[in-house]
């Protein structure tokens, strides 16, 4: 298989793991990621996380909310520079029902791997902010007060 087609099968693996957080699975990003402490997350409602542990906690944060819906990356780019590739497109985020509202959109989105023991895995995951995502948090924390 060649290394295009390597990156392609770890693309989808990262985004079945994130269709599956946004049916409320926790724990589903084990096998897409690379679990060390350089990894990095920038996710559609702001902030970072540095470390495999943040970033898998801040995934499962979503998933305690979200109970439907899809994310579709579209016009996928990839290129490959020796051990590290790095994939450029648009997600759209479909149908999805976050902490019982529905909200949809498309936020552009860059993922890099490196190649770990043999095999592609993300090191970070960067999308611009989603307004309707960052609305409902912001409801969400007003409410809480």
């Amino acid at each position: 298989m060649s290394a295009e087609n390597e990156v392609r099968e770890a693309s989808k693996k990262f985004y079945a793991g994130l269709n599956r957080m946004m049916n409320g699975e926790n724990n589903v990003m084990n096998d897409a990621w690379s679990h060390n402490s350089s990894v990095t997350a920038m996710h559609p409602i702001g902030g970072r996380e540095i470390g495999w542990e943040k970033v898998n906690d801040s995934f499962n944060q979503v998933s305690n909310l979200a109970t439907s819906g899809k994310v579709v990356l579209k016009d996928q780019l990839i290129n490959i520079l020796g051990d590290v590739a790095y994939e450029v497109g648009v997600e759209q985020i479909q149908q999805a029902k976050i902490a019982g509202e529905e909200i949809s959109g498309e936020v552009r989105v860059t993922n890099i791997y490196r190649k770990d023991g043999g095999t592609w895995k993300i090191i970070h995951h960067h999308s611009d902010p989603a307004p309707a995502m960052l609305e409902l948090l912001n409801r969400l924390k007003s409410s809480q007060k």
